[in-house]
């Protein structure tokens, strides 16, 4: 097709082989509408031991079996198989059972960058065996953040990559794949060791995503907001130095997230029994009702349901509901369901919570796909109130579900609800600006109050649900980077 570009994409996990959070929607779906546009887009992860090959017909590809790699002092063999996403864009699976078949996609084990090392090399090694010359190579968070810096090195002199540009995609700051200078071999770059980042090495340590910050043509947050948030001392994490002076330079940009509404949509939810849209909330109130009952809460009529689906841990603001969620439950009626886990401390608050209102607060922890979903649907609000947040989805999940956001502006959440104004009859959730336990509480409040006085609540809920962020919309701001970068 005229314009068809050749993109690469190298993440560490990719919905729906292997998932832990949001990078991994991320790859699938954008990938997904990349080839559904007509692009020849290929999607390079790992082979964890998780990953049923059989269920998606993986199978090795002739010549790339067997493959030597030297990560350091030591040796390995990998092979590459090919599988077909849903939507049909290839996916090329890095075979290598001592790195990849562990119990977990992500280990605390003091091999864990040589894992994603091997993976970068791996990637780049499988392109240049098949013949494929990608014209961007789309990196993501710290797993892969060496690729520009190798093709400005050790693959300086291969003619198939000499018009390949580089994009990385940081997906969450706090996540940076640091490790020992003392391994710094690992990297097969003993020539090039004057490129690596001198403060970090006097330091004694080797940033992976610093170095992608600093060799990538362009770089993307998955907000704008978070673009900007990143840049200051707040919020950069040690590497605010860094992206400022690629902001500077004009090359960091954000692009919000879009939502895969093929999984998303209570039209059509293959989760749920009935579907229902912006014109039959009646259903959603059926679902509802269906919900309280399963999970034994109070089902009396004018009782609202709030819900949250989250990993628990600090980045979410889960300690603002220590103080309060507790006290609204004692002043206010509401219900409140929550699945997630993660940190002790946050599982075993919302266990005392559950005890101590019975028939008012479960918690399933754990994470169950079809449970988010009937979470998203029964609930009249969603609660979000995160530390800080790249982009989050759950908040554009609950605005096409008719499930009020009540989130904390910061990051992807503020470019995606709009604080609702009684006046105008404009917004479409509930935001709350200052990272305190009484900034929450008010933010409770004024969601209850605002179910109270049902026509703003219908009109509110109904202004979320004729928004669209879906990744048919947002995929063409990927597609205009490209071809930047691509012309460039």
């Amino acid at each position: 097709m005229p314009g068809r570009l050749a993109i690469a994409v190298l993440a560490s996990e990719v919905e729906p082989l292997s998932k832990t959070g949001g990078l991994a929607d991320v790859a699938g779906a954008l990938s997904k509408y990349l080839h559904e546009s007509g692009h020849d887009v290929r999607v390079f992860t790992p082979c964890y031991a998780s990953i049923d090959r059989s269920a998606w017909a993986a199978t090795p590809l002739e010549g790339l079996t067997g493959i030597p790699l030297a990560i350091g002092a030591r040796r390995y063999f990998f092979s590459v198989l090919r599988a077909v996403l849903p939507g049909g864009a290839p996916a090329y699976l890095i075979d290598c059972p001592p790195l990849y078949a562990r119990s977990t996609l992500y280990t605390a084990d003091p091999d864990e960058h040589v894992r994603f090392l091997a993976f970068t090399r791996a990637a780049l090694i499988a392109c240049e065996r098949s013949g494929w010359a990608p014209q961007v190579l789309h990196c993501n968070d710290w797993h892969t953040a060496f690729a520009p810096l190798y093709l400005q090195t050790a693959w300086a002199k291969e003619p198939l990559f000499r018009a390949t540009r580089t994009l990385l995609t940081i997906h969450n700051i706090g996540y940076q794949g640091i490790f020992p200078a003392a391994e710094a071999a690992d990297l097969g770059l003993s020539g090039w060791k004057q490129l690596l980042h001198p403060g970090d090495l006097a330091a004694g340590r080797i940033n992976a995503l610093r170095h992608g910050i600093l060799y990538a043509d362009a770089i993307n947050t998955v907000s704008p907001t978070y673009a900007r948030e990143i840049c200051s001392d707040e919020y950069g994490m040690g590497l605010q130095d860094s992206l400022r002076e690629r902001a500077a330079a004009g090359t960091l940009c954000g692009i919000l997230n879009g939502v895969d509404y093929d999984e998303w949509d209570p039209r059509r939810d293959r989760y749920l029994p009935r579907h229902y849209d912006a014109g039959s909330l009646a259903v959603k109130a059926q679902l509802k009702r269906e919900f309280l009952a399963r999970d034994g809460l109070d089902a009396r009529a004018g009782v609202p349901l709030a819900g949250i689906v989250s990993r628990l841990a600090a980045q979410k603001g889960i300690e603002l509901l220590f103080g309060a969620l507790p006290a609204v439950l004692s002043t206010r009626a509401l219900c409140f369901a929550a699945l997630g886990n993660g940190e002790t401390q946050y599982e075993e608050f919302f266990t005392g919570l559950e005890r101590r209102f019975p028939g008012r607060v479960r918690f399933h922890c754990g994470y169950d796909d079809a449970l988010a979903h009937w979470i998203e649907a029964a609930s009249d609000m969603f609660v979000m109130p995160s530390r800080y947040e790249p982009c989050g989805l759950n908040q554009m999940y609950s605005l096409r579900y008719g499930t009020v956001p009540i989130v904390r502006r910061t990051g992807g959440l503020a470019d995606s609800v709009e604080h609702y104004d009684v006046r105008s009859g404009l917004g479409t959730g509930v935001v709350f600006n200052d990272f305190d336990t009484s900034a929450l509480e008010w933010a409770l409040n004024h969601a209850l109050d605002l179910y109270g006085e049902g026509e703003q609540w219908t009109r509110m809920v109904q202004n979320g649900m004729r928004c669209d962020f879906s990744w048919r919309h947002q995929v063409g701001e990927y597609v205009e980077l490209y071809r930047r970068l691509a012309a460039s």
